[in-house]
């Protein structure tokens, strides 16, 4: 089928199923690039990311904050106590710091937690259909230590919860755990060279190290749609679903939504997960979209036993590098993973291996023809999955790859054939208003009994860490952490001056990206164990960064996105968070493969001297 018009006028050229070879000439190039931004363009909006709402505790939203898991506040007295490591965070990043730590010698670890139990993402968010989107085998962390393998390719929410408490029974977590607490404030003490942690259950830890790992999708946003707060019915943000009122879990089951129309705001991952379930249950289901999702199979599958038994030490992380190798265009013998994440990824192998005999204006050429070619095939599988052709028409996405999280589902585009599903296609307009009884978009109210917010969480590329956090933060010299956060600045994605003794754990602060975020996170907490156990050893004080290793992992960064041609922040992207809703932002991200950074991580451990990071010892 033949492409839609570009603004009205040229054809875009069609993929010819029967060979890797598209037609790619200066004509159809321009006409792709004009459809491109004619749609990147109508979604722009002048309040750009502060259209959404700030949801703060004690604030006007505060209830899709509230833990509907707990059975009840967890009663204790306020604790005032010195320890060696404060870990923020009970999610992945939490755990596996916590982790790392612990296999590096620390026995002193605190983790302080919101949610009363372990898990972070897979705590939270427990709506139906949650599953991980890169291959369980490679993103559940420490499937060895633990000793476990996924009972599928693709786990779901469920699951991936149970595993984040074995890690915290397996490396003994809960013993100094503060669960239901929230971290408030770090203020840096310069005398006793430690961090002062307060929280909001009245605690003081005077602690000598402080591992972030707050995580990137901690703080769910809602959309600023007016009238929001008019709604009369049901409402709730999906990372806080109610089973009270719709019934059912995980696998579906939502009896409560029998006699219910219900809206979902949102066509992002969340959603594409989300909607099917509410296909099938309730009386009638509306979409409303703004931006379409890039949707390839997932072919989910269970994991076969005789593979599983036939595992040798080391397979996961033997794993996960062929995986990140792949997505790098580094080439491998053999796709150990073989999902839509490498396939995709192996398309640009023969770009790879072409880039030393072409200049870079032909290099981006042949890129944009590869991109085009694969979105192409994502739009014709809309085609021939989605029986009316304007609600196909409507669910394709006209951007390039990497512009918006790629999703993989298997029943997400079939939900659109059901006579009990509307696609409320905004034309990227967003919801008009929102009224005490339903939803108004393209100038037509639709009545409806609940709505769910399936609106993501706050920037976490662009985003304060501190702010999205809810911590206060006070470095060397009453250094503000939010002063040194816009940019992010650090040496090695995980150290920041003036805030000394304190790592981070985000790689948009310039660590390692890749599609399995979890791989980044270990890499990042393994480095971080190394430091404090170093540092430890040789009875260090004070660790921070110093300023000329901190420019030059700035410029390592800065170097490394040079001659980028898929670039995922770039404002001519289609709006999102990726690039802050279409602003240009500058960029702290480093953009090499994983195993370059691997290698210089490795070479830097190698000298053993902590190198750019300046040393404090005890006074004698």
């Amino acid at each position: 089928m033949a492409a839609k018009a570009v603004a009205g006028e040229a054809q875009m050229s069609v993929l010819d199923e029967s060979t890797e070879e598209i037609v790619w000439d200066s004509s159809v190039r321009e006409a792709v690039r004009a459809k491109y931004a004619y749609e990147r363009d109508k979604r722009l909006r002048p309040d750009g990311p502060d259209q959404y709402i700030t949801v703060d505790q004690g604030g006007e939203f505060s209830e899709y904050l509230e833990d509907q898991h707990a059975d009840a506040l967890l009663e204790r007295a306020a604790i005032v106590d010195d320890v060696q490591v404060t870990v923020i965070g009970g999610g992945f990043a939490g755990l596996l710091s916590a982790a790392r730590l612990r296999q590096g010698g620390a026995t002193d670890v605190r983790i302080i937690e919101r949610g009363s139990d372990f898990g972070g993402t897979w705590y939270w968010n427990r709506y139906p259909g949650a599953q991980c989107d890169t291959e369980s085998y490679i993103y559940m962390p420490l499937l060895e230590e633990v000793g476990y393998v996924p009972t599928e390719k693709y786990a779901r929410a469920p699951e991936i919860f149970e595993h984040s408490k074995a890690i915290a029974r397996k490396f003994d977590l809960y013993r100094d755990a503060l669960l239901q607490t929230e971290v408030t404030s770090l203020e840096w003490d310069a005398d006793g060279n430690r961090w002062d942690v307060r929280t909001n259950r009245g605690d003081v830890l005077r602690s000598r190290f402080v591992v972030w790992g707050c995580g990137a999708i901690s703080r769910p946003k809602l959309p600023g749609i007016p009238g929001i707060h008019s709604f009369e019915g049901k409402s709730f943000h999906s990372s806080r679903w109610d089973y009270s009122y719709t019934g059912g879990d995980n696998q579906g089951n939502l009896t409560g939504l029998a006699d219910k129309k219900v809206a979902i705001v949102g066509t992002g991952a969340t959603a594409v997960q989300i909607v099917p379930y509410l296909g099938a249950w309730a009386e009638h289901l509306y979409v409303f979209e703004r931006t379409p999702s890039s949707t390839d199979r997932r072919d989910n599958r269970p994991t076969d036993p005789e593979w599983a038994s036939s595992l040798q030490p080391g397979w996961q992380t033997h794993r996960m590098q062929n995986f990140t190798n792949i997505l790098s265009g580094i080439p491998e013998t053999e796709d150990l993973v073989d999902d839509g994440w490498t396939t995709t990824s192996k398309l640009l192998v023969r770009m790879a291996q072409a880039r030393e005999s072409l200049d870079l204006e032909a290099y981006a050429d042949l890129f944009e023809s590869v991109d085009y070619r694969k979105m192409e095939a994502i739009r014709h599988r809309v085609d021939s999955v989605v029986g009316d052709p304007l609600v196909a028409e409507g669910l394709k996405p006209y951007y390039n790859m990497y512009c918006k999280r790629p999703c993989f589902h298997d029943e997400y585009l079939d939900t659109f054939n059901r006579p009990n599903v509307t696609l409320v296609d905004t034309e990227g307009q967003g919801v008009e208003r929102i009224t005490p009884n339903g939803i108004v978009a393209n100038g037509v109210e639709y009545e409806v009994d609940c709505i769910v917010y399936a609106t993501g969480f706050e920037n976490r590329v662009a985003g304060q860490v501190a702010r999205k956090a809810g911590i206060h933060v006070l470095g060397s010299g009453g250094t503000r952490l939010a002063d040194r956060w816009s940019p992010p600045r650090t040496y090695f994605a995980a150290h920041v001056r003036d805030f000394p003794n304190l790592f981070f754990i985000t790689y948009t602060a310039g660590g390692p990206m890749t599609a399995n975020v979890t791989h980044s996170i270990d890499v990042m907490a393994g480095h971080i164990a190394y430091v404090v156990q170093k540092a430890t050893s040789e009875g260090v004080v004070r660790v921070e960064p110093e300023e000329e290793a901190v420019e030059w992992w700035v410029e390592t960064c800065r170097k490394s996105m040079e001659g980028m041609v898929a670039n995922r922040y770039s404002p001519e992207c289609t709006p999102g968070y990726y690039n802050n809703e279409g602003r240009d932002i500058e960029r702290h991200v480093y953009a090499g493969t994983m195993q370059s950074f691997l290698d210089m991580i490795g070479e830097w451990r190698e000298k053993d001297d902590l190198a750019g990071l300046e040393l404090t010892y005890p006074e004698r």
